[in-house]
């Protein structure tokens, strides 16, 4: 890993299996944990490749793929990517750093129609590593294809810094909502949902 993450400096011991814990039980309790997967979905052709980047313990990757997408999820925490494999068969979980994501040299050299980050991921990054993680993700989707991203912009990473990050790694910010279910967007928003494209 070239910078630890937040995930890692700023957590403390156990967090990782505590997370696991935690969406494991909301998904006993019946819990709605496919939002973010379900506005994904509405924006693929079927059977689409969707690379799920910070993909924890493989909730939207699994919802993706349920709906007959082809799913790689990576994350940089061995822990979640064991959580994926043993909760949701199926997808491809690899164990990888966003900042030096190289999927090719992982066996899995095909461009993607779509990625997300969902659930805070661009929060946990290490800080300063925007730019090449948007770059990274973004090197991996077709000209066509989009990067979907959401997290709250009062937490770590304002709206207007993430921005310059997108524009440096060659994107645009084709739409933002203020939630995954497509609420409009305003200046008083707790969360931000921004679809990029290719610039």
């Amino acid at each position: 890993m070239a910078r630890p993450t937040r995930w890692v400096t700023e957590t403390q011991a156990g967090h990782s299996e505590w997370y696991v814990d935690r969406f494991r039980a909301m998904a006993a309790e019946g819990a709605d944990l496919t939002g973010e997967a379900r506005l994904v979905d509405a924006m693929l052709p079927r059977q689409a490749r969707v690379l799920d980047a910070g993909c924890g313990p493989g909730r939207t990757g699994a919802a993706l793929y349920a709906c007959g997408h082809h799913v790689v999820g990576v994350d940089a925490d061995p822990v979640l990517i064991e959580a994926a494999i043993a909760d949701h068969p199926g997808p491809t979980w690899l164990v990888a750093d966003l900042t030096e994501l190289d999927l090719a040299a992982l066996g899995e050299p095909e461009p993607f129609d779509g990625a997300v980050l969902a659930g805070n991921v661009m929060l946990f990054l290490a800080a300063g590593t925007e730019q090449p993680v948007l770059a990274r993700v973004g090197g991996h989707v077709g000209d066509d294809g989009f990067v979907i991203v959401g997290f709250d912009p009062g937490r770590e990473l304002p709206l207007d810094e993430f921005d310059a990050a997108v524009d440096a790694a060659g994107l645009r910010v084709e739409h933002r909502f203020a939630t995954w279910d497509l609420r409009a967007w305003h200046d008083d928003a707790d969360f931000a949902v921004s679809v990029l494209r290719h610039r």
